[in-house]
């Protein structure tokens, strides 16, 4: 019996030049291969749009306005407020997107990396983080606002604008002068104008030979007529130091405007008032002191 003949190794079959090859086709298995990370997809864009939604539409609306009560006339504040607020914001989404995601061993294995990034950008910019953070305080504080004028260690003015990083200052001369705003934050303020009343102070010197109850009667009539002075507290006028060669004396009284222009008015008019009225009383304001010499002179005949 004779054996069949083993059939010849079929060759394999070259493609025809020309001819595309075929690329596999996506089926059930890949897809349910991509199911978990469209799944944390969906989630990640859930979460972020969640967080957006709401800063956006709820938490920098409400910022803005507190901002606005606050700052009135002052736009650049205003708009800087309003992008930190959005920048947080998409910050916070990304991480609560991430999170909701499953991604947060992504986040705890680099937390080493960003720490050490967080510290180094900390110490680079410390002056400027510095610098925003007062400014955030100041445009917060319900007692510190454009249009006041204020005093601070090292000068006086009426705040003109207030930035996330300086201060504008309208000094009483005219000048505009640029405050850090750790300066302001650092030190004392006071807002002389900020209260309903103002307690005007006045120091006149007199001579010694003059009559110093005449003068102090004088200085509180003169104070009761002048506008704006308010009846209660009545104005007062006492002895407040006996000097080298001068008497002086304190005059104090409230005017019911507390406005700074309203108050330059009235120590202008009170001092005319005064000066006027001494004048015909023969009392002589702020003599000039007097100081006796003595002492020998010696001629050397050399």
């Amino acid at each position: 019996m004779v054996a069949p003949a083993a059939s010849a190794p079929r060759q394999a079959e070259t493609p025809t030049p020309g001819t595309p090859t075929p690329t596999p086709g996506v089926g059930p298995e890949e897809l349910v291969e991509l199911a978990p990370a469209v799944v944390r997809a969906a989630w990640f864009l859930l979460g972020a749009a969640v967080v957006v939604i709401v800063g956006w539409f709820l938490v920098e609306p409400a910022v803005s306005r507190a901002v606005r009560r606050r700052n009135r006339g002052n736009p650049t504040v205003q708009d800087a407020i309003t992008r930190y607020v959005r920048v947080v914001v998409i910050v916070v989404a990304a991480v609560v997107g991430a999170g909701m995601a499953g991604l947060t061993t992504v986040l705890t294995s680099s937390a080493l990396v960003v720490a050490a990034a967080t510290l180094a950008v900390g110490v680079a910019a410390q002056t400027v983080v510095g610098s925003l953070v007062s400014g955030l305080v100041l445009v917060f504080d319900p007692e510190f606002s454009v249009g006041n004028y204020i005093e601070w260690e090292g000068g006086e003015g009426t705040v003109e604008a207030v930035t996330l990083r300086v201060t504008r200052v309208e000094s009483p001369d005219g000048a505009l002068v640029t405050v850090p705003n750790t300066v302001l934050t650092g030190g004392a303020i006071t807002r002389p104008f900020g209260r309903d009343r103002y307690r005007v102070v006045q120091r006149i010197g007199i001579d010694y030979g003059d009559d110093p109850d005449r003068a102090t009667a004088i200085l509180e009539s003169a104070a009761r007529g002048l506008d704006g002075v308010a009846d209660r507290p009545e104005p007062t006028a006492f002895v407040d130091e006996l000097g080298d060669g001068v008497v002086r004396l304190r005059a104090h009284f409230w005017l019911e405007d507390a406005r700074q222009s309203e108050v330059f008015e009235a120590r202008s008019a009170f001092a005319r008032r005064v000066r006027r009225r001494f004048d015909e009383a023969g009392i002589t304001v702020s003599p000039a002191s007097e100081h006796e010499l003595r002492g020998r002179i010696a001629v050397d005949d050399r």
